[in-house]
């Protein structure tokens, strides 16, 4: 059995009105580390265990860090999470109360990146956040899934912070002979790395995030995303943190399920009815999740920005 869950798909009366159009939402906020990561680093984790790994090291600001120490737990392995010292209170007491190793280390995920790696022993597994092919094998099967179910979207929408679910997702489309199927590739102002190196012709590296929607926060996406935006139409779209925010309390209120501003930002073009959504009629929102916000933080990061 694979250690992620086939997640509910839904299709949403309250955002179909918002959007003008009929919105399908695929729930990976609801497995159970909380974030559709698990489904990649799942099965990573797993292979590597295959492959003789004795521990798991990973670096990560939340979501891939929470879902290394669950897979960790289930498969009876030790695992080290490094974090950067932005990492919130609630997403260090959730890594140990999966039992993970916690180190706080740099201003940045860069440098708990380097700390991780420099960790790595013979008997160790390296689990990326976003940037391993087993990953974006692992994600595609979000896609199986709505293949399975007969549901036949027009478009996908979904968040990019280092293009691992991007990858995924993609990957998942091609598999199924869906490669017609845009993918709208949304951020937000501050981490908008993918639409950077889309602008750029390459990937870039941003200088700094200042982005709330820190799962957001890689400073380059990985070169596999921005291949795809070569191979296949990805729309590129940036919203506000203040659109991220309102699209997060406004889900909360519509579906009852509390989501990151990572998360929001996507959701944003339906609650906002984006220009971009236009062309489609029948749209596929991926609620990727994420399980370290808090109500708290969404309504101070809101009146901060009032």
């Amino acid at each position: 059995m694979p250690l992620h869950i086939e997640s509910p798909l839904v299709e949403s009366h309250l955002l179909s009105l918002s959007a003008g159009r009929a919105v399908w939402l695929k729930l990976d906020s609801l497995q159970p580390p909380g974030s559709f990561k698990i489904r990649g680093i799942g099965l990573a984790c797993e292979e590597y265990l295959k492959r003789g790994a004795r521990r798991f090291v990973s670096s990560s600001g939340g979501n891939a860090g929470l879902a290394v120490a669950y897979a960790g737990r289930k498969l009876s392995t030790p695992v080290t999470v490094v974090v950067p010292e932005t990492t919130s209170a609630r997403a260090r007491d959730l890594l140990q109360l999966e039992q993970a190793e916690l180190i706080v280390h740099g201003a940045s995920w860069q440098e708990a990146n380097a700390l991780a790696l420099s960790m790595v022993g013979p008997t160790d597994a390296f689990l990326h956040p976003f940037d391993d092919p087993l990953l974006w094998q692992g994600h595609a099967t979000l896609i199986d899934e709505v293949v399975a179910s007969g549901v036949r979207p027009d478009a996908v929408v979904l968040s990019v912070g280092g293009g691992g679910l991007l990858c995924g997702v993609a990957e998942g489309l091609r598999r199924n002979s869906w490669g017609h199927v845009p993918i709208v590739a949304v951020e937000t102002e501050g981490a908008a790395s993918f639409h950077q190196a889309q602008k750029a012709g390459h990937p870039v590296e941003l200088k700094k995030i200042t982005s709330v929607a820190t799962s957001l926060g890689a400073k380059q996406v990985c070169d596999r995303a921005f291949q795809w935006s070569q191979e296949r139409s990805i729309i590129s779209v940036v919203v506000s943190d203040r659109s991220a925010l309102f699209a997060c309390r406004r889900f909360l209120a519509d579906h009852r399920l509390l989501v990151e501003p990572a998360c929001g930002a996507s959701l944003a073009l339906a609650y906002e009815k984006a220009t971009e959504l236009a062309p489609f009629s029948n749209v596929l929102f991926v609620v990727c999740g994420g399980a370290t916000a808090t109500i708290e933080q969404i309504q101070q990061w809101s009146a901060n920005l009032e």
